[in-house]
C-alpha cells in the first residue's frame, strides 16, 4: 500500500553554536549508513523523532545508550510519544548523549534528516470569499523551511480549521462564537490531488453567517501543536434564488427567480447546474446559462405528481478580479398538494344519507340475526346438555336399583343357606 518508508530525525537545539555542532555530528551521508541507529550530540537539549514504519506494525522500541528501552506505553515523563498505524512521533527532553537505536519494522533504506525548526504554512484564503464557496487551499508541515513528506503523515497529525467571529456590529455573525469549519487532509480524496505528498488540502464548509472572522488553523498531536491565525471577511452569497408559485399550481408552472450581484460576479460568465428532485424517484438535471441580466426568471419543468420537490445545485462564475469560483446554492422547496374535493350537491348528499341509512339498517338486521342465532344456539346447547344430564341420571338410578336388588337377593340366599344348615342333624345315631 505504501512506498518505501524513511526515518526522519528532527532535532530542536537551544543556542546558535549548538545548532552547527549537532548538525555536523551526523552527516547526511553517514546517516544513510546508520539506518535506524543514530548518535546524539552532548549539546542537544531537545529532539523530536519522526519514525516511519510498515503500515499497521507495532510502535518502535527506543534503545538508549545505556541499553535501557522505552516503549510507546512505558517511558519517562520527559518523553512525549504519539503512535499511529504508519509511524511514531517522539519528543525527548535532555536526551542522553551517545548512540541510540530504534527496534521495529523500520523499512530498509531509511535515512536520518536533521532540522532545527518545525512549523506550519497555509495558503491564504482568497478575498473576496463568499458564503457557500467551494475552495481548494493547502497547508504544509515544515522542517527548517522544507516541506516534510512521508507516507502516513496524515495519520499522525490532526489539522483543524476554525472561524472566530470578530463580533462587529452589523455583521450577520455578530452573535456567533467559534465555528469549526473543516480540516486539512493528505489522503488523496475529494479535493486532495495526491496522497502523502506533504500538501494537506483543506475541506472547508463556508455555509456560515457572513461577516469578519479570525481564521485559525491548528496542527497538533500529543507531541507538538502549531497554529496560524489570519483575518478574513466572509462576504454574502452573491446569488439569490426565489421560487415563484403559479396562480394555479395544478395547471401553471413554477418559476425560479435568479438575482446576481453584478458588482461581485460577471453575469455573462455565470451558469447554474441544478437538479430537481421529487416524488416517484424524480431526478431531473437543469442547466441555466447565457444569462444576460442580473435579474432573470427561469420556468421550471411541469410537474404532475403530488408531493414535495427540492431544487439543489451549484453555480459556476467568474469574479471581476478574474477568479473562477464554484458556489453551492441554497436549496429551494415547494409542494404540489392535491386539491380538496368540491362540496357535494343536495342530491348527492341525499343519496349519500340514504346509502348510509341503508347500510346502518343492514348492519342492524345483521346484528339482530346474529343475536337470534346466538340465542337459539344457546337454547339448543342448553337442551342437549339437560337431556344428556337426565339420561345419565336415569342410568345411574337404574344402576343403583339393580345393585340394591342384587344385594337383597344375596342376603336372602345367605339366610336360606343358614336355615338349611340349622335343620341338619349332625348327631351320630346309635347302632
Amino acid at each position: 500500500m505504501f512506498k518505501a518508508l524513511h526515518l526522519l530525525l528532527l532535532i530542536f537545539i537551544c543556542g546558535g553554536s549548538a545548532n552547527v555542532s549537532a548538525a555536523e555530528s551526523v552527516p547526511q551521508e553517514q546517516a544513510r549508513e546508520l539506518k535506524n541507529r543514530f548518535r546524539i550530540d552532548h549539546m542537544v537539549d531537545r529532539l523530536t523523532l519522526i519514525v516511519q514504519r510498515d503500515y499497521g506494525s507495532a510502535p518502535v522500541v527506543v534503545v538508549l545508550p545505556d541499553g535501557s528501552k522505552w516503549y510507546a506505553g512505558r517511558h519517562p515523563d520527559t518523553v512525549k510519544w504519539t503512535d499511529g498505524v504508519t509511524g511514531d512521533i517522539i519528543t525527548i527532553e535532555n536526551p542522553e548523549p551517545g548512540p541510540w537505536q530504534l527496534l521495529g519494522k523500520v523499512t530498509e533504506g531509511s535515512r536520518l534528516v536533521m532540522v532545527s525548526d518545525l512549523s506550519i504554512e497555509i495558503d491564504p484564503l482568497p478575498q473576496p470569499l463568499y458564503q457557500g464557496e467551494r475552495i481548494k487551499v493547502a497547508a504544509r508541515l515544515m522542517g527548517d523551511k522544507e516541506r516534510l513528506r512521508m507516507p502516513g503523515l496524515d495519520y499522525l497529525v490532526e489539522w483543524t480549521a476554525r472561524f472566530i467571529s470578530n463580533h462587529q456590529p452589523g455583521d450577520e455573525n455578530f452573535a456567533t462564537g467559534t465555528l469549526t469549519i473543516g480540516s486539512y487532509k493528505d489522503d488523496g480524496e475529494e479535493l486532495d490531488g495526491r496522497p502523502d505528498d506533504g500538501l494537506f488540502t483543506g475541506k472547508l464548509n463556508l455555509n456560515q453567517p457572513w461577516g469578519h472572522y479570525k481564521y485559525l488553523v491548528r496542527a497538533r498531536n500529543n507531541v507538538f501543536e502549531r497554529e496560524l491565525e489570519t483575518e478574513i471577511l466572509l462576504s454574502e452569497h452573491p446569488i439569490e434564488l426565489e421560487l415563484i408559485s403559479p396562480d394555479d399550481p395544478l395547471t401553471g408552472r413554477y418559476k425560479l427567480g435568479i438575482t446576481i450581484n453584478a458588482e461581485a460576479l460577471k453575469v455573462s460568465e455565470t451558469l447554474l447546474e441544478l437538479e430537481l428532485v421529487g416524488p416517484a424517484g424524480l431526478q431531473l438535471p437543469l442547466t441555466i446559462s447565457e444569462l444576460d441580466s442580473d435579474n432573470a426568471e427561469f420556468v421550471l419543468p411541469e410537474v404532475h405528481e403530488f408531493g414535495s420537490y427540492r431544487l439543489k445545485g451549484d453555480a459556476f462564475a467568474t469574479t471581476h478580479e478574474g477568479r473562477e469560483i464554484v458556489l453551492s446554492l441554497p436549496e429551494q422547496f415547494f409542494n404540489l398538494i392535491e386539491p380538496p374535493a368540491p362540496p357535494p350537491s343536495p342530491e348527492e348528499m341525499a343519496a349519500r344519507e340514504a346509502a348510509i341509512a341503508a347500510q346502518q339498517e343492514a348492519e342492524a338486521k345483521e346484528q339482530a340475526m346474529f343475536l337470534l342465532i346466538g340465542i337459539n344456539l344457546g337454547l339448543l346447547l342448553l337442551g342437549v346438555g339437560g337431556l344428556i344430564f337426565w339420561r345419565k341420571r336415569q342410568a345411574l338410578k337404574k344402576a343403583l336399583e339393580g345393585a340394591a336388588a342384587e344385594a337383597a337377593s344375596r342376603t336372602a340366599s345367605e339366610k336360606s343357606v343358614k336355615e338349611t344348615l340349622d335343620d341338619i342333624d349332625l348327631t351320630i345315631p346309635d347302632d
